[in-house]
């Protein structure tokens, strides 16, 4: 931002597409400076040599690029990804007088406002190679792609990503076809940090609440008792609050604030604070309901809790979505390896992972988003 503050230009090359094991995901960009400065990454180091070549050369002819990165079967060490993945990148000019809107959108960012930025990064007419949108839920997006046409598809779609809190990038007809293509549209959603809630303000809590910000959540520690609910035992957490875990989570529900990305990590294996809880999170809707539930206790509160939840009427579909006893198998014993544990098996159901040693398993190593 100090860079296009003080009125420079400078190169950006974005990840917009992985393919097989890719290292980075969609949406890793590298700035190159006026100052001949490197700054973020593409590729962890495999290709940056020649996304920094080619964003000093953008910077000079003013025509954005895009770049595909994959093995060479001549030299891989040369500039190909090594670890046999693709990458495309797409390397634009970026200004003040190319992108005037920077400014909000970074504003919209630092405040946790829901913003998407739409790219056309792939065109048959290369004057609609790097035009931009601007899209946010419920205002009319600022900027265009090309043609009403396209923005309206686009617009659409951005926000149906935003909301999922995703990049991708689309396919469509040169004029925003649906059925078509020829023209590639990478949407940069940035929407606010997904939701990490912990209940029960135990020492394990503040290991997931650390570990859970160390993963890019946004945290949030609720127990009923005030004693034990403080913001000084939970140095990691965004956010402490003293409730009973079921009217908070269904008051964070009335307000709109659970999604699918949002994670539920119930540690205080007490019946009268997690079945309450647990009635009200298992019975939600799929499209509100949290991506993850996870309950803490052992083989026999585990058991004890189910019997619980069946004599409150939840059926056998409905508990499925529990995760209990919480965590992966990792052998765990300390309040910190225990949070790893959970945070293992929160990123393996997130992207499919089986938790196994990938030393003892074949197949790709990254799965797919």
């Amino acid at each position: 931002m100090q860079w296009w503050e003080a009125g420079e230009t400078i190169g950006v090359g974005t990840v917009v597409a992985t393919f097989r094991s890719a290292p980075r995901p969609a949406g890793a960009s590298m700035l190159v400076g006026p100052d001949e400065t490197a700054v973020g990454s593409v590729s962890g180091g495999c290709v940056e040599g020649a996304v920094y070549e080619l964003a000093q050369s953008v910077v000079a002819s003013g025509e954005p690029v895009l770049e595909r990165y994959g093995v060479s079967d001549d030299d891989a060490f040369a500039v190909g990804l090594t670890c046999g993945g693709i990458l495309d990148v797409f390397v634009e000019q970026v200004s003040r007088e190319t992108f005037p809107q920077l400014g909000e959108v970074a504003a919209d960012i630092e405040a946790g406002r829901p913003v998407a930025l739409a790219t056309v990064i792939e065109h048959p007419d290369p004057a609609w190679l790097g035009r931009r949108m601007v899209i946010r839920p419920d205002v009319a997006a600022d900027g265009s792609l090309g043609s009403p046409r396209a923005d309206a598809a686009v617009h659409d779609d951005a926000l149906g990503l935003l909301a999922a809190g995703t990049n991708a990038t689309l396919t469509y007809g040169p004029d925003g076809e649906r059925r078509g293509e020829g023209m590639r549209v990478f949407v940069w959603g940035f929407a606010p940090k997904p939701r990490m809630l912990v209940f029960g303000a135990i020492d394990f809590a503040a290991a997931v609440a650390k570990v859970g910000s160390f993963l890019g959540y946004h945290v949030t520690v609720c127990d009923a008792r005030p004693v034990f609910a403080t913001n000084s035992r939970f140095p990691g957490a965004d956010e402490v609050v003293v409730d009973w875990p079921h009217r908070y989570l269904q008051a964070e529900l009335d307000a709109g604030r659970i999604d699918r990305r949002t994670v539920l990590a119930v540690l205080t294996h007490d019946p009268k604070f997690d079945v309450p809880l647990l009635e009200v999170a298992l019975r939600l809707d799929d499209d509100v309901r949290p991506g993850y539930i996870g309950a803490m206790g052992s083989r026999r509160t585990h058991d004890e809790r189910l019997a619980r939840l069946v004599e409150a009427g939840l059926g056998e579909d409905e508990l499925s979505l529990l995760s209990s006893p919480i965590g992966l198998d990792l052998g765990a014993r300390t309040p910190e390896e225990t949070a790893v544990s959970i945070a293992a098996e929160i990123v393996a159901r997130q992207w499919g992972g089986s938790g196994e040693r990938l030393a003892t398993t074949r197949g790709r190593i990254h799965h797919d988003d």
